[in-house]
């Protein structure tokens, strides 16, 4: 009997991953990936080539039943009407929206509060439009949120603002091509806008959709838009968690398998991510990859007043509490660069101090940060001294100073009533042997350590298998864990972190 196939799509900020995979087991069969551009703009095109490029590395798809593609979250995909990109995409780490985010905050925030409704917000006009945004989307605009980079457009480039029939992130915009559209339209065939799709999480790091009552915010992307053009700007379908978004194009998928290939709803990194793992309420999943995500599973909506958690949805039906650092694990690249080493050289040397790096802390903002939200802010190293200034030492704080920063992001999810049961690192920077070692005496608990895998892609295709099952629930795939870290907690070197980042 022949295997079904699904495969499932990472199209992150560095790469594309295409994972072919056996629909009742979850084991990979194929596997294929290229290299995304650096920056923090980009042109889609150059996600559809890398997509291309990772399919035939995987040896095509032409034998996959259905397929899901994870994505980067918030970034901004501009369509004109005829569905040609109009400018690069900004992606989520692209901070020059900034200023927008804090412009949007004070406009919501200005009027006075109405006291029979409002009674419970704060009298300070900036943090009552904080607590308005969380209310409405449950968040409040940052940099990264795509409603943000909207209002950038709108007021630096008016003549490409002018030009939008259609907005959509990256998970989006790939979902439609592999359906046919845009890049992978012939010359003649028509591209029709109102076949984009997307999912719950996706559509809930926008800024202008509203996971609870799984509506479009489009009050709220008027204030980014031109006058008059929220209503008539086409978002995609919000697809229930197994629905499914359109056939692929048998060109690109599915050519041998009788029906074709379905296209599954797709979904942002983080909810894909905790799709992969299989995580229940109760988990959270620190991911150190080019962000640092501490994401949580809730059976309701997340309402953080305080604006530093961001109430998204996740990718079965419940909802992803998450706190977001930009920093993350090219912050142990800092340290092997400024030290001249490799990893591990970097946790040898660590391993030579001892908690609390003799007092040295690094607070690791190096390109601005978004938890806390200090955008233009930058890294600092603090308590230096004649005495402390060796290399083990500078080498450790730059280990704690990561996992410090996500111990931040810890506190916050349980200052919102998560009840953390347990943890589970992953990403490439759970590689790293030092933030292994010193993870369960940062963050304070034992820390499950799953294998190395690519979990956003297995999410994706998790998803896939259970758009084509048909079944309420998503197929059950083993998660191996392959090691429990321990240790005893050092809330000390936490403390001495929090103090110097006051």
């Amino acid at each position: 009997m022949n295997k079904v196939l699904v495969a499932g799509v990472d199209t992150s900020t560095q790469s594309c991953k295409v994972r072919v995979t056996d629909a009742v087991t979850g084991r990979m069969v194929r596997f294929g990936k290229a290299s995304h551009p650096d920056g923090t703009s980009v042109e889609p095109q150059a996600w559809w080539d890398a997509f291309r490029q990772a399919t035939q590395e995987a040896g095509g798809l032409d034998d996959v039943s259905a397929i899901s593609v994870g994505g980067q979250q918030h970034g901004m995909v501009l369509l004109d009407e005829t569905g040609r990109v109009i400018r690069d995409a900004l992606l989520w780490n692209d901070i020059r929206s900034a200023p927008d985010a804090e412009d949007l905050i004070a406009r919501l925030g200005q009027s006075p509060k109405d006291g029979g409704t409002e009674s419970d917000l704060d009298d300070d006009p900036v943090m009552r439009g904080r607590q308005r945004w969380v209310r409405a989307v449950g968040s409040s605009p940052v940099a990264s949120l795509t409603i943000t980079k909207v209002d950038w457009v709108s007021r630096n480039e008016p003549d490409n603002a002018a030009r939008i029939a259609a907005i959509c992130l990256p998970h989006d915009w790939l979902s439609w091509a592999i359906a046919g559209h845009g890049p992978a339209a012939a010359d003649e065939a028509e591209t029709n806008l109102n076949d984009l799709f997307t999912d719950r999480s996706d559509a809930s790091g926008t800024g202008y959709f509203d996971s609870a009552s799984n509506a479009y915010r489009r009050d709220l992307l008027a204030m980014a838009l031109p006058e008059g053009m929220a209503e008539k700007v086409v978002l995609p379908k919000v697809l229930g968690p197994h629905q499914v978004g359109a056939k692929a194009d048998p060109r690109i998928a599915g050519r041998d398998v009788p029906g074709g290939c379905i296209i599954a709803p797709g979904g942002g990194d983080n909810a894909m991510t905790a799709l992969g793992l299989s995580m229940q309420v109760g988990d959270v999943s620190i991911s150190l990859g080019t962000s640092g995500v501490a994401a949580a599973i809730s059976p309701v909506p997340a309402y953080d007043m305080t604006a530093s958690v961001t109430g998204f949805a996740d990718a079965t039906g419940h909802w992803l509490p998450l706190a977001c650092t930009i920093n993350a694990s090219r912050i142990l690249d800092a340290g092997r660069a400024a030290l001249g080493v490799d990893y591990d050289d970097l946790a040898d040397l660590a391993d030579q101090s001892e908690p609390g790096a003799g007092g040295i802390t690094l607070i690791p903002y190096f390109d601005g940060e978004r938890t806390p939200n200090r955008p233009e802010a930058r890294a600092s190293l603090n308590g230096l001294s004649l005495e402390n200034t060796s290399r083990p030492n500078l080498a450790r704080a730059f280990v704690e100073g990561l996992l410090c920063s996500q111990r931040d992001c810890l506190e916050l999810l349980e200052h919102l009533g998560t009840e953390v049961q347990r943890i589970l690192l992953v990403g490439g920077g759970a590689k790293s042997r030092a933030v292994r070692a010193y993870a369960p005496q940062i963050l304070g608990m034992d820390v499950e350590l799953p294998r190395i895998d690519e979990y956003v892609a297995i999410g994706a295709a998790r998803q896939a298998a259970w758009a084509l099952s048909g079944q309420d629930q998503p197929p059950t795939w083993p998660v191996e864990v392959e090691e429990t870290l321990t240790g005893q907690p050092q809330d000390q070197v936490f403390h001495q972190y929090r103090d110097w980042r006051k």
